[in-house]
């Protein structure tokens, strides 16, 4: 399978999630999620199981421990990318406040001229929205799914 085509698969579920309402800490498509809960949705539609539980978490998660949780299962689970280096289906983490924990993801549906991104975030239904210059200087982290094209496993 091509990177093309492996974007493509990540793309098409992601859009099968738009209009998904936002609820907190869920991931069950066309009935509720978070940031998160996409994510992992996603996962399930192209990969299966996912590799790990998210544990219960609040708004304000990582924010007491000052601990990175939403990037460190991250790189455990999805491959890191160069961060300023957008592809299609990447996994973007961002950071909503200068000095706060990163604790948005969205998914990079598409490049170029007018770049957007799939996501979800309280109030709002799962939406495509354009990674304008205010959402992509929020931009820390950019991660894959982790699916090899055929050229990458030889």
């Amino acid at each position: 399978m091509t990177d093309t085509a492996i974007a493509q698969q990540v793309l098409q579920e992601a859009r099968a999630w738009i209009g998904t309402p936002y609820v907190h800490q869920a991931s069950v498509k066309h009935a509720g999620c978070d940031c998160l809960g996409l994510v992992r949705g996603v996962w399930r539609g192209v990969l299966g199981e996912e590799p790990e539980e998210a544990p219960a978490y609040t708004a304000d998660w990582s924010e007491i421990s000052g601990q990175e949780a939403l990037w460190a299962a991250a790189r455990r689970n999805l491959l890191v990318k160069p961060t300023r280096v957008p592809a299609l289906g990447d996994v973007i983490l961002f950071r909503m406040r200068d000095g706060a924990m990163a604790k948005h993801l969205g998914i990079q549906s598409c490049i170029g001229e007018t770049p957007a991104f799939i996501h979800a975030f309280g109030g709002h239904a799962v939406v495509e929205s354009p990674l304008s210059a205010p959402w992509a200087r929020r931009v820390v982290a950019r991660f894959s799914y982790p699916i090899q094209s055929v050229e990458e496993a030889s």
